[in-house]
């Protein structure tokens, strides 16, 4: 067990050192911002929607690197989705780290499931689930920041 979490803990250090899809997307036609006031978490969330299909997810901001790795995995998993895969998605995410998962969630999470062991320190909990409920304002056009404290 202690190989499989270095190789969670460098899964997470590679994305939050070398984030994937990171920058603004020009032509976004949803976008949102959120925040965590705790750890100083900021993160802007830029989709491309069309037919209901995610053609492009890109984020921007400064953050832990809990947060950044979150967000780079999301991107990477969420893009090509549907809407309501997206969701699902974000249900089974929020479940990871918030209470139980079986195999087949997880197997449906693959990279993702990395943030298992953030469960045992729940003020990181906000810094991993910050990006999808940015994500997820975005998607639904709320428009208000998302402040996760």
């Amino acid at each position: 067990m202690p190989e499989l979490r270095e190789l969670y803990q460098e899964l997470i250090l590679d994305h939050g050192k070398r984030p994937r899809n990171f920058g603004k997307l020009e032509g976004a036609n949803c976008q949102a911002n959120g925040y965590n006031p705790l750890c100083g978490d900021k993160i802007t969330v830029y989709v491309n929607v069309d037919d209901n299909i995610i053609q492009d997810l890109r984020f921007e901001g400064v953050g832990c690197a809990i947060s950044t790795a979150s967000a780079s995995l999301m991107t990477e998993k969420c893009k090509g989705k549907s809407l309501q895969e997206a969701e699902t998605l974000f249900h089974l995410f929020h479940e990871l780290l918030t209470g139980e998962v079986g195999e087949e969630s997880a197997a449906e999470l693959g990279k993702l499931s990395v943030f298992s062991g953030v469960k045992e320190f729940p003020v990181r909990v906000k810094c991993a689930t910050l990006p999808w409920h940015t994500f997820r304002s975005a998607l639904q056009g709320i428009g208000e920041v998302v402040i996760k404290e």
